[in-house]
């Protein structure tokens, strides 16, 4: 095993940090814990953390899956911009397989659309380099994780003179969604287990307004079993106590400030804007767009993309599943109209999704 990652996978270790556990909570007691990244969901899931917390305990998955929160519409939307002539959609794998109202990314490239898989933007940049006659737009899915890098490649793409390079910007900030899911009081949080990989780049600090404001607390985590297990721990000492704060339990690699540079790239090529999230509607400053003084990349703008009035696959519950308010084995597709071979919703495709992660490590039992 890879040094610095074995301890956080001791087995007797993770034992002791659950039996601490059970000590601070008392009969009776209920808490309800979001954890609102899917990276988190597919770990609660693949090492048994939901089995071993304390009975009045539970773990329920929020919207912290960037390809499943990506709206109806703007798949369509991006689905139509791979049929325009001259254009070449570079996608993340994930992307591909998303169902929209009319077929998918991987349907539209089998009927003659040029879309491509790429593994980073910086893939995207050298297409356009390598193919000068064809748009290249890149599908800019992502949290404030992979904002900054999309940021970089409009600066490097502007500095090179790549005109045929352009985004068609779908990322979404996390911090709004959280408000958005407390404030519409569907289900009653105890406490957030924070996003570790955002929280590197915003810092711990922006999560300041979960206790000052809604008096939960949050525990950032990494994605380790001990990691999480410490963040929950803390999640439960906090609720307990009543004495919520943020708490970073992922030192290693988020610090309070969080990444500066990636921060002040962020903010010199994107501007607050309101996004469409699925499952939550229209969440006011939680999306990004290219200042106007990087129009030029903005693929939305240049093509003057519809976002028309989308139809949700029929049966699909994904969007309570992001909410927190449904687990995947209450909807009645999963598993059997709805499988990672077949599936009805983006839940059940991306490598975050809680369907699939359900599907994979819980099965339809859960």
């Amino acid at each position: 095993m890879l040094p610095y990652i074995s301890e956080f996978r001791n087995a007797p270790a993770c034992r002791a940090i659950a039996a601490r556990m059970r000590e601070l909570v008392r009969p009776g007691t209920e808490y309800n814990f979001m954890e609102f990244c899917g990276g988190h969901t597919h770990a609660i899931m693949r090492y048994g953390i939901r089995q071993s917390l304390p009975e009045g305990v539970r773990m329920s998955s929020g919207p912290g899956c960037p390809v499943c929160v990506t709206a109806q519409q703007d798949i369509d939307a991006a689905i139509a911009l791979a049929g325009r002539g001259g254009v070449t959609i570079a996608s993340f794998g994930d992307m591909m397989r998303v169902p929209g109202s009319r077929g998918s990314l991987l349907e539209a490239n089998a009927q003659g659309a040029d879309v491509r898989v790429v593994y980073s933007v910086l893939d995207a940049l050298k297409l356009a380099a390598d193919e000068p006659d064809r748009t290249v737009v890149f599908l800019a899915v992502g949290f404030e994780t992979t904002a900054p890098g999309t940021a970089a490649a409009v600066l490097q793409a502007q500095a090179a003179g790549l005109s045929n390079f352009q985004v068609y910007c779908l990322h979404k900030l996390t911090p709004p969604a959280m408000r958005a899911i407390i404030e519409a009081g569907e289900t009653r949080l105890s406490g957030i287990l924070g996003p570790g990989h955002v929280t590197t780049v915003i810092g711990a600090d922006a999560w300041s307004f979960l206790p000052s404001e809604y008096g939960i607390g949050c525990a950032i985590a990494g994605f380790e079993p001990a990691d999480i297990l410490l963040a929950v721990s803390e999640l439960v000492r906090m609720a307990s106590s009543r004495e919520p704060e943020v708490r970073n339990m992922y030192p290693r690699a988020a610090t309070a400030a969080g990444n500066r540079a990636a921060q002040a790239t962020m903010a010199r090529v994107f501007e607050p804007a309101v996004a469409d999230w699925r499952g939550l509607g229209p969440v006011p400053d939680s999306g990004l767009k290219l200042r106007p003084e990087y129009e030029a990349f903005d693929a939305e703008r240049h093509y003057c993309l519809e976002r028309l009035a989308a139809r949700e696959p029929t049966g699909c519950r994904c969007g309570e599943v992001l909410r927190g308010v449904l687990e995947p084995p209450g909807c009645p597709m999963f598993g059997s109209a709805c499988t990672p071979d077949s599936p009805l919703g983006p839940c059940m495709v991306s490598s975050e999704g809680a369907c699939a992660a359900y599907y994979e490590f819980g099965g339809e039992g859960v």
